[in-house]
């Protein structure tokens, strides 16, 4: 099989389902040889939902060999030291070698921030932020160690972030804590891992997925007919899959955008106007310059779902 991803293996988390999903397919049907991860977990996280033997990644590797792809199924929590670790060791035991690894896992529980209690947040962060921290720890001790070893790899990583860990969303004060810790993330990340031929971008993603169409339902129903489907996960995939691939040299540290037919890069944090006064401010003093150059600054974007 031919493709930009030909000859490279790649792991996807959380690719049992929707962007997961559409990320291994896609993976797959561009010639990477695909570790498919997947808990098999409801949409607050609880189960398994599935058996282990008729679980959403057997499901997936069955696709992608039907399709004449080679893929291997992981059911590890990639959120524990041991699921991170055996997710790197089943790609080299299935095929010796890790080139991609796409971080994508993960589940919501929304509440209020006055109805959220700590497991509700703690779960959230601990499968989106712990679960990208600990594949990209493993991952990265591997290709270290074969960078030392004279064997530099072209690697990569796509985290998967959210509009929600760029602007915030109401009623997910946990899931956008994780998000947008995600994205702090693979700043260090990529800062730390260039040396050794590992770039490390994000993702922030909009499509319909078991965490959007409940949401945001309307936005993310499916049109009739022949029309243009702009909420199918596929439609972001093919991002994934060049930042996945030795095409993507050069890009690292960066945040994009992807929705429909549409891609963006993000800027982050950049200073806007300053005013500085050589010695200490009195509060007074200080309320006016603050009030002064927000008059000078750029509107915010409203958050998620307020309004």
């Amino acid at each position: 099989m031919t493709g930009i991803c030909a000859g490279r293996v790649a792991a996807v988390t959380g690719a049992g389902r929707g962007l997961g999903r559409a990320h291994a397919l896609a993976l797959a049907a561009e010639g990477a040889k695909v570790v498919v991860n997947d808990l098999g977990v409801g949409l607050d996280g609880d189960g398994p939902a599935d058996s282990p033997a008729d679980g959403p990644a057997r499901r997936v590797v069955d696709e992608i060999r039907a399709a004449g792809g080679e893929a291997v199924a992981h059911g590890g929590d990639i959120a524990t030291a041991k699921g991170a670790q055996s997710l790197v060791a089943t790609a080299l035991d299935a095929y010796g070698r890790l080139d991609t690894l796409v971080n994508n896992a993960g589940f919501l529980r929304d509440r209020m921030l006055v109805n959220l209690d700590e497991d509700d947040w703690d779960a959230v962060v601990r499968v989106h932020l712990r679960g990208h921290f600990l594949p990209l720890k493993h991952a990265a001790a591997y290709w270290r160690a074969e960078s030392k070893a004279g064997r530099t790899p072209e690697a990569r990583v796509v985290n998967t972030s959210s509009g929600a860990g760029l602007l915030g969303s109401v009623g997910q004060g946990n899931y956008s804590a994780a998000k947008a810790g995600i994205l702090g993330l693979t700043l260090v990340a990529a800062a730390e891992m260039s040396r050794y031929g590992v770039l490390v971008n994000a993702i922030a993603p909009a499509a319909r997925t078991r965490m959007t169409e409940r949401t945001f339902a309307e936005t993310m129903a499916a049109p009739g007919g022949d029309a243009f489907d702009a909420m199918a996960p596929d439609n972001v995939s093919p991002l994934v899959v060049w930042l996945g691939s030795a095409a993507s040299a050069g890009v690292t540290g960066r945040v994009f955008e992807a929705e429909a037919g549409r891609i963006t890069v993000m800027e982050g944090w950049r200073p806007g106007p300053t005013a500085d006064k050589g010695a200490r401010w009195t509060p007074d003093e200080a309320g006016d310059a603050a009030l002064e150059l927000l008059a000078r600054a750029a509107e915010p974007q409203p958050v998620y779902g307020a309004g």
